[in-house]
This record gives structure tokens, sequence and C-alpha cells, in this order.
């Protein structure tokens, strides 16, 4: 079988512009949380989301420029794979026929659709804007990377809620090793901290008005967020033939669905997702030192997934580090999975298990104690990344030093 490895990185997040952006933000507890409000939601409970600053609005906005036919999730999509091609040293005659692209999204063009219903529905406006269905479309952010580099390969937009940074992760690697490419740019991109997509989330009652505190026993529900993450992914035959440097191996994926309860964990099909991707990889729970939990900090996701854990590495997990990033970074949806496979595979570079900041106390129904509010040094040589999305569909990222 194919070894497939990573070569380049790249992000946009609320910690900043860049792929160390966000894992420095992550190592060093450093949130990305910002105050938000609204002014057409009445009676806004929830007050903050991990956006980008303003300044890093203006820089996105001065790098990029305006243009009338893309959204921000495509525009952020492009500038992450520029830092990711950027880094991995690929020139224009590395892309065309073997180079695809798989960036997934959850909403697709967020901005431009609560643009157009706020033109519609509030203003009466019936002049919308003539390019909103290409902004819209969920491929987008995919077809504008493939634009931008020429990669005329296969393009790939996995749609599946917050398992689609980690699908798009995921397809790459398998069309990879079918021999359908030889490098692939894979992510997800996500913009839609906005009025009509807040206020929805507030609806379902699952975002904390307070502190975002995975696995912790006070924790009430997720932070929202927003980002871009692209990796450029090789066979290890073509990076090794262009001398590229290899940051890590993407040794084992793994993806099912639950096929039960739209908005409800299973643990037990948890469990068998986390197999699979150890057995894609050759590996053994053991083998594992750090966990990149799903970990959203609602009630329900929490105790399933801590359940899960302990039916792949054993009822005693004090000697696997977990840590949950979303406090950092938000749960950034679509692009929540590639973004945790950055902070995942910098853990595994730099050997320090980023924290779960805000952790106040353990839940006794839980029983986990994950990285607690600062981090920790860690010995190994592989680490994993899971994403347990709504509509049941799971997906485990198994990453391992390359040797």
């Amino acid at each position: 079988m194919k070894r497939i490895v990573v070569t380049g990185q790249g992000a946009v997040s609320s910690c900043g512009i860049g792929a160390q952006a966000l894992w420095h933000a992550a190592r060093d507890g450093i949130s990305g949380v910002k105050p938000v409000t609204f002014e057409d939601i009445e009676n806004q409970r929830v007050s903050e989301a991990a956006v980008l600053s303003v300044e890093d609005r203006a820089k996105v906005d001065d790098i990029m420029g305006p243009h009338r036919m893309r959204d921000p999730f495509a525009t952020w999509a492009i500038l992450a794979a520029r830092e990711a091609v950027g880094q991995a040293g690929l020139d224009t005659g590395d892309f065309g026929d073997r180079c695809g692209v798989v960036i997934g999204s959850g909403f697709g063009g967020g901005t431009t659709l609560d643009q157009n219903y706020m033109s519609f529905g509030k203003e009466r406006k019936m002049r919308l804007d003539p390019m909103a269905i290409p902004k819209i479309m969920n491929n987008a952010a995919a077809s504008w990377v493939s634009m931008e580099f020429g990669a005329t390969g296969p393009v790939y937009c996995p749609s599946t809620a917050c398992s689609s940074g980690s699908q798009a992760i995921g397809l790459g690697v398998q069309l990879l090793r079918a021999g359908a490419m030889d490098r692939c740019l894979v992510g997800g991109s996500e913009v839609s901290v906005v009025a009509g997509v807040f206020r929805v989330w507030e609806l379902l009652r699952v975002m904390t008005a307070g502190k975002n505190r995975p696995f912790s026993k006070d924790r009430n529900g997720m932070t929202l967020g927003e980002g871009a993450a692209v990796l450029v992914l090789e066979t290890l035959e073509s990076a090794q033939a262009r001398g590229a440097e290899i940051l890590c191996e993407i040794a084992g994926f793994g993806t099912n669905s639950d096929a039960g309860d739209l908005l409800r964990p299973n643990s037990d099909r948890a469990v068998a997702c986390m197999q699979l991707a150890l057995a894609d990889a050759g590996l053994g729970p053991e083998d594992i030192g750090y966990v990149n939990a799903h970990g959203t900090g609602t009630v329900a996701n929490d105790i399933t997934e801590a359940t899960a854990l302990r039916g792949v590495f054993g009822d005693d997990l004090s000697g696997l580090e977990v840590s949950s990033t979303k406090p950092i970074h938000g749960h950034c949806l679509g692009s929540a999975g590639a973004l945790e496979l950055i902070v995942a595979l910098n853990a595994l570079r730099e050997q320090i298990a980023p924290p779960t900041i805000n952790f106040n106390e353990i839940d006794p129904k839980i029983g986990l104690e994950p990285v607690p509010n600062v981090s920790k040094p860690i010995s190994t040589k592989a680490v994993m990344s899971n994403s347990l999305a709504f509509g049941g569909i799971n997906a485990t990222l198994v990453v391992k030093t390359f040797e």
C-alpha cells in the first residue's frame, strides 16, 4: 500500500493567519474567542464566537482583494492553500492532471447566503447578487483552489457537517493510495458566523453563553468558530522524488456512520471508527500517545466520546493524553477536522499535547481528565484526531512520525 505524507500546511483561523499562528495558540492555550453581536438578532443569548480579528480580516482583504464571484469561505481556502503549497515547495509544473483537490464545507458560502436573505427578507430588495449561486455552492472553495494552481485532477467536496474536513483528508488519502493522483490539496473551509446561521445554532441550544469547557463537569455547550485549513498530501514516492521536507505521515483513516439518530452520537460507532483508523494504520491502541478529541463541550458529545475512548484504549485512560482545542479556535464545523489535524500533527512534531483550556473539574460521569489548561510534554510516534458529526458521520485520522 502506498504511503501518504504531508509536505505542507496552511490555515486561516480566529487565532491568526497561518498554520503556526493556529498551532502556537493551541499549544500555549491562547483563545481566539471574541465578543460578537448581530443587530438582526433580538435577545441574543450567546455573545462570543471564535472569529477572525478585525485586523486579520483587513489583512486577508489586502492580500486577496475583492472578488464579485467569491465568498469568504473560498477566499480563505485559497489563502490557506497558498501557504501550504509554499511550504511544500511546489511550482506550476507540479499540478496538472496528477494533482487533485478535496476541500470540504458544511455550509458553503454562508456569508453570501445570509447577505442575500437579509436583502430580500428584511429590506425587500428584489435585485439580489446575480453571482450568489456560484458563491454559495459548497464546492466553490475546492473549485477556486483547483483554478488557483491549475490542478486539473479529481476535485471533490465532502459535505458531512463537522466531519467534512476530516473526510476530505481521508478521501485524499484513499485517492492517492489508489493511484488516481500523485499529490492532493485537502482540507476544509467554513465562514458561517453570520446572523442567520448563528441564530439557528442558538435555537438548537447547543451553544454556551459562557466559556466552552469540554469534558468539564460544568460544561454546557460549544462555541461557534470559523476558519480554513489546507494540507498538501503526496505519495511518498512523489515527495522523495522532488526532495520535499516531510512533516509527517497520514498512516490511517477510518470512517463510518451511526445510522441512528441525526443529532445524538453513538459511542459504539465511534469505537468502531477509531478501530478502523488504527487497523488502516497497522497500529494498536498502545501506539497512540495523544488524541485530539472532537470534544465540543456539549453534555451528550463529551460523554459519548469519553465512553468510546475507553472502548478503544481501555478503562484506564491515565496513560493517554487527550485534549479538545475547540475552546481555542472554536467549533469550525466543516473545517474543524482539518484545523484540528494541523494541531495534531504539530503536537506530534513538537511532542507537546496542547491543553483543554477552561477545564475546571472532572465529571464523574465521564471519568476523563483531558490535558487541563496547560500543555504537557509527550513521547509518542503516533497521534489521533476524531470528528463525530451531526448526521452520525464519523471520521478518525491517525498521523505518525515519518521514518
